[in-house]
């Protein structure tokens, strides 16, 4: 697996390079400036000594004078070494010359301009100079201008700049080195909080879902992914643990129907049963598969709902019509009751129509089969805004309908409200089924006993409130229920159309 680069790999190399590309640039800004402050004394001191040698020329009036040019010429350069001057015709005959330093023509050719072009080259020995000319007068009747040269020997400036350059370049290369080390040890120091939210994170297990990160102790940048992390440690202990429950109640609602089968065969296998006694058997054994095949039904739908795998096949439903005909088709089993059915409000959706028929069924069975005789059955339809719960967890502001369905009873306790939903959930602490084995249960109990089918009103299964909410969210909806002075209400909020 392809892994990338280490940060503190990264941060070394930045801090390396940028330290050193400051370094650099540095070193040749001040090497350009120590090169031209040499430049600049060099023409000062070339200056100097060529208006000296034009001063002199200047006050020459004779031949004579100008014979022993080179004896005051030579005076004046004691003291300066590593400087030549040289005073020559304007045709290139030269007069005098302070040593064998050879004046390049360009040069020669620059006393003509009005300021003095300094040139650099090399002698033949392979020393190098820089130098000016210029022109120059005496008084001397009839004689025609002079061209003085002056140079001076750079050599022991280049040795400067050559030990100033190797000073440079072994001095940005060991602070390369250091800031990559001091930037090393920076991003170790910095990351060490990562590291440390790294070993935190690795303790945690599926068994120790309850460990959290440590937000306090962490940098401001890193604070916000603790607390992101921290959520989504949250959000999986809850899903575990609502994995665990929901393994051990499968287990537990599976159990049942399947000892009944084996045992109902062992017993009737023990002894020669008649024809009528096996057709009892087998009757109970069908009853109790019909049950087995409901509950895996029921857990494909909530598995391929959950999974966004059961798109609802919308059109536009009348939520009055479609109320009155399952009000109708449990008519006959509220009136046995003697349960007054009643349906008020309309109004239509956007939504799958099997889908809905089979959350209001489940709403309608639960509400049958717990509520008393004599008691009074309310379907209400209206418009309703509010908030409502996507299927990531979070809430977003909706308008549209609701539906409410109604039943008179005991009041369930608030504290088990929040769970009616939960699948497999019995609210009484046991967690077991009543003693009938019929798995129904009165208002006060809260158990999540509805059928996954319209007008089944047999043996719950634990899952058909949890159908009936995970309908809902497919829809963009939400389910609640809220129970208070013996009545109990399921509400779903549905988009209009």
């Amino acid at each position: 697996m392809n892994r990338g680069q280490s940060i503190t790999v990264r941060l070394t190399l930045l801090f390396a390079s940028v330290s050193t590309t400051v370094l650099l640039l540095l070193g040749l800004l001040i090497g350009a400036l120590v090169e031209e402050h040499f430049e600049e004394l060099d023409l000062d001191l070339l200056a100097g000594k060529l208006h000296a040698v034009q001063h002199v020329l200047a006050k020459t009036g004779s031949a004579r004078e100008l014979a022993a040019l080179p004896e005051q010429l030579d005076d004046s350069l004691i003291g300066h070494h590593g400087l030549a001057v040289t005073v020559s015709a304007v045709d290139g005959q030269p007069l005098f010359s302070s040593s064998e330093v050879v004046f390049p023509e360009a040069l020669l050719a620059d006393a003509g301009t009005r300021s003095a072009t300094p040139r650099l080259w090399a002698n033949s020995d392979g020393r190098q100079f820089r130098g000016i000319a210029a022109f120059a007068t005496t008084k001397i009747s009839g004689q025609p201008a002079l061209v003085v040269a002056v140079a001076t020997d750079i050599a022991h400036h280049e040795h400067f700049m050559h030990t100033f350059r190797v000073a440079l370049w072994s001095v940005v290369a060991l602070a390369a080195l250091l800031s990559g080390f001091l930037g090393w040890l920076a991003a170790r120091r910095g990351l060490a909080p990562l590291r440390e939210m790294q070993q935190r994170a690795a303790d945690i297990t599926a068994s120790r879902l309850d460990q959290r990160l440590a937000v306090e102790q962490i940098p401001a940048e890193l604070a916000e992914v603790a607390a992101t992390l921290n959520g989504m440690l949250a959000r999986l202990q809850q899903s575990f643990r609502r994995l665990s429950d929901f393994s051990s109640d499968l287990a537990h609602e599976l159990r049942t129907p399947l000892s009944n089968l084996l045992t109902q065969t062992q017993v009737t296998l023990g002894k020669a049963r008649s024809v009528e006694e096996y057709r009892e058997v087998l009757a109970s054994n069908a009853e109790e598969c019909q049950r087995l095949s409901r509950m895996v039904a029921d857990m494909l739908f909530l598995a391929r709902t959950d999974n966004e795998q059961l798109v609802p096949q919308r059109e536009t439903i009348d939520l009055h019509q479609e109320a009155s005909k399952l009000l109708e088709f449990y008519a006959a089993l509220a009136e046995e009751k003697h349960i007054r059915l009643t349906l008020a409000g309309a109004a239509t959706v956007r939504g799958d129509r099997l889908m809905l028929q089979r959350a209001l069924g489940n709403l309608l069975a639960n509400a049958l089969q717990h509520t008393p005789d004599g008691g009074e059955i309310a379907v209400r339809i209206g418009a309703a805004g509010g908030v409502c719960e996507r299927d990531d967890g979070n809430e977003e502001s909706m308008t549209g309908v609701t539906l409410a369905v109604e039943n008179s009873g005991e009041s369930i306790p608030a504290e088990q409200l929040p769970r009616l939903f939960d699948r497999f959930y019995r609210a009484d602490a046991a967690r077991k089924r009543v003693a009938d084995g019929g798995g129904s249960r009165t208002a006060a109990t809260g158990e999540n006993a509805a059928g996954s089918d319209p007008g089944s009103l047999g043996a719950g299964l634990g899952l058909g409130l949890a159908i009936v909410r995970s309908i809902a969210l497919a829809h963009g909806g939400d389910a609640s229920v809220s129970s208070a002075n013996g009545v109990t209400r399921f509400l779903l909020r549905l988009p209009s159309a």
